[in-house]
């Protein structure tokens, strides 16, 4: 017993999962087609068609065609009017993403038009005040923001569909209060002085 368990033995015996016990080295940066190829297997490393990444709202379907545009004026706005900690979140938002164009006011006067001193020579949308803003859908609104309109790209990568939603309900708001201001100030009767009427009287 003494010598055979002393024996020098290099056969240590079968492994039970050789695949994880001796795992195929990979180059790390190298195309994982180009890897998989030898084994017959396909992956392309994209998600499974049909579904949906965890945390994220359902995808947006209307292309970016004019009959897109046309028809994103009946979608509504899925999210619930926002809260307050929503609303700062929207808030911060729109000024990272939108307000270097459309002005942290909302009136078209961001740093890159500068009342027509900066690098754009034309003024962006404004989107609090101009009519046209004003009785834009939420549709269509946030399909200009996914897809981009005429001058103004796409933030579909860098906006999730979620925060895109957000800037929607953020910018509704706001011209909301604009338009509620602007009301109230037409309605507002001039003060008269009852002293300056006595005297011209």
């Amino acid at each position: 017993m003494m010598v055979l368990s002393c024996k020098n033995n290099r056969k240590p015996g079968r492994a039970y999962m050789p695949d994880m016990a001796y795992s195929v080295a990979y180059e790390t940066y190298a195309p994982t087609a180009e890897r998989l190829a030898p084994s017959g297997a396909s992956y392309n490393a994209r998600p499974v068609e049909g579904t949906i990444a965890r945390g994220e709202m359902a995808p947006y379907k209307l292309k970016n065609d004019t009959t897109g545009y046309a028809l994103s004026a009946g979608v509504t706005n899925p999210l619930p009017p926002l809260d307050a900690v929503k609303f700062l979140e929207a808030t911060r938002l729109y000024l990272i993403n939108c307000a270097i164009c459309h002005g942290s006011k909302l009136d078209g006067n961001g740093p890159l038009y500068k009342g027509g001193d900066g690098p754009f020579a034309a003024k962006p949308a404004t989107l609090v005040g101009d009519p046209k803003y004003t009785a834009m859908t939420e549709g269509t609104m946030f399909h200009s923001i996914t897809y981009g309109k005429n001058a103004m790209g796409s933030y579909a990568s860098q906006l999730s569909t979620e925060q895109r939603w957000m800037i929607v309900h953020y910018i509704k708001e706001k011209q909301g209060a604009s338009a509620s201001k602007a009301a109230v100030d037409t309605t507002a009767k001039p003060v008269v002085d009852t002293a300056m009427k006595v005297k011209q009287g």
